[in-house]
């Protein structure tokens, strides 16, 4: 690099650049907020300035953010928050008793009874006993210890936590890690940013995305050629893909990982999203436990909820938790000091945790309205999902799936060949180019498959179902009559 001097002090370069920065961070990458949805912020600024578009806004539908997407706080958990925050509200007779006991008891175990302090590392012991009470309900009377709870800011800080934690060894000594196909960005990305090896495993989307073991096992041979399987990662409901699998499904990726001496970890962070007849939530550790003992006692597993989806659609809060099982005990002195690092987890997401793991309860005066609010929001979604599958499947060249679960959808979309080579040309990935001109032309942001992974030789989006029922209804239109547009003119 030329150092020119200038007044007789030579200018040398940056200390920090491309060349020399972290070279796995610059193989991250992240669809759900990639280059399509930085496009997208420049077109609402120009809205905004008056630049004339054939649509009047943005419909962001590429993210999993239910409040942006105009769904309503539930009442209960933002009157405890608020309560929370400004302690003084106490006095006020505008709120329900049982949110002011449930907002005492949270100051109660705060330092200095006050929101703003920090917390344990792990989470408020009182919010990991909620938790922990939380699970055993939810899976039939099964034990859940508090020690074995971390709470998280979000799910995706525990998921990189536990990662971090798996990954190790050099070349063909390198953790591999496996991950479903489509998958969720946050995994490939921290793959990347940990230098440790994905490992591509596909659903079978003529089966509704299901997963079959003998996928599994073909993937962990191909993998054992180049690094060591040590993870498997599954998330149910799936994102982006919506299935939600089966008990039969569960106990036999249970019985793969323990053949193959894989370290298990279940995002089960859409676990109240399941719309489709027959279909039923099972948690990991439930079907783990109804296994047995040979299995209960030696498969070690980490799982994931989070506040951000299901009904409570509170994102921005960043709470979640972790809990892991059969882990070392020396690791997991490991994994307290490692979380002991970040200080601890956002308290307004603990709080409001606390509150989703420990809702009111049929005796309490904020029942009736939790439960009917909870109720019409999961029965929206439940329409929607039905919706967004019907009206997809009138399209000539788009295949949906039925949404079973989850927030999303990912149909398959058949592009012409001219379209292909057009994308070529202009550097993009087929799917990207399709995405791009959708959102210069309708307004409408949505995520390319290739963020996700797909087949070889096939495309898709993702589209979250989240907009409100009108609202989705125009979107899944206007997609319709852009797909017909688009295969007309590259026809």
């Amino acid at each position: 690099m030329s150092q020119q001097a200038v007044n007789g002090v030579p200018c040398r370069g940056k200390v920090l650049t491309l060349d020399n920065m972290n070279p796995n961070v610059r193989r991250v990458e992240y669809a759900v907020r990639g280059v399509i949805v930085q496009r997208a912020l420049q077109i609402e600024k120009e809205l905004k300035e008056g630049v004339k578009k054939p649509f009047t806004e943005v419909i962001k539908a590429n993210i999993g953010d239910a409040h942006a997407m105009g769904q309503k706080p539930i009442t209960f958990l933002r009157q405890v928050l608020a309560l929370c925050s400004y302690p003084d509200l106490l006095e006020d007779n505008k709120f329900p008793e049982d949110a002011k006991q449930r907002a005492r008891r949270i100051l109660q175990a705060c330092g200095g009874h006050s929101i703003g302090a920090y917390s344990a590392s792990q989470g408020i012991e009182c919010i990991r006993q909620d938790v922990a009470r939380y699970i055993e309900k939810r899976d039939g009377g099964i034990s859940s210890n508090p020690d074995n709870i971390y709470l998280s800011t979000g799910a995706s800080d525990a998921i990189v936590t536990m990662l971090k934690l798996l990954v190790c060894g050099e070349g063909r000594d390198r953790t591999g890690v496996m991950i479903s196909i489509p998958q969720y960005p946050l995994y490939s990305a921290a793959l990347a940013d940990l230098a440790a090896v994905q490992i591509s495993y596909y659903l079978d989307e003529d089966k509704c995305w299901s997963l079959d073991v003998a996928e599994l096992k073909r993937a962990i041979n191909a993998a054992r050629q180049h690094c060591n399987p040590r993870v498997l990662c599954i998330i149910n409901p799936g994102n982006p893909t919506g299935q939600v699998q089966s008990r039969q499904c569960i106990e036999d990726v249970i019985r793969f990982a323990k053949e193959e001496h894989l370290f298990l970890m279940a995002d089960e962070v859409y676990q109240d999203n399941v719309y489709a007849e027959g279909c039923k939530f099972h948690s990991f550790k439930k079907v783990l436990f109804e296994m047995g003992a040979e299995y209960s006692s030696t498969v070690e597993m980490a799982s994931f909820h989070s506040t951000s989806k299901c009904y409570m659609g509170e994102c921005g809060f960043r709470g979640g938790y972790m809990e892991v099982i059969n882990m070392d005990p020396e690791v997991k002195a490991q994994l307290t000091k490692l979380v002991s690092v970040r200080l601890c987890p956002p308290v307004p997401g603990q709080a409001l945790l606390d509150l989703v793991v420990n809702p009111p309860q049929p005796d309490e005066p904020s029942y009736n309205t939790f439960m009917k609010e909870r109720t019409a929001v999961l029965a929206a979604l439940s329409e929607k999902a039905g919706l967004t599958e019907k009206i997809f499947n009138t399209v000539p060249g788009i295949i949906c799936n039925p949404v079973q679960g989850a927030m999303y959808t990912f149909p398959r979309i058949t592009l012409p060949q001219k379209a292909i080579d057009k994308a070529k040309e202009e550097g993009l990935v087929p799917d990207m180019f399709y995405c791009m001109r959708l959102l210069e032309e309708e307004g409408i942001c949505l995520v390319p498959g290739s963020g996700f992974g797909q087949r070889e030789g096939t495309f898709h989006f993702r589209m979250t179902i989240l907009p409100p029922t009108e609202k989705l209804k125009i979107v899944l239109q206007k997609i319709r009559d852009y797909h017909m547009r688009f295969t007309q003119e590259f026809s």
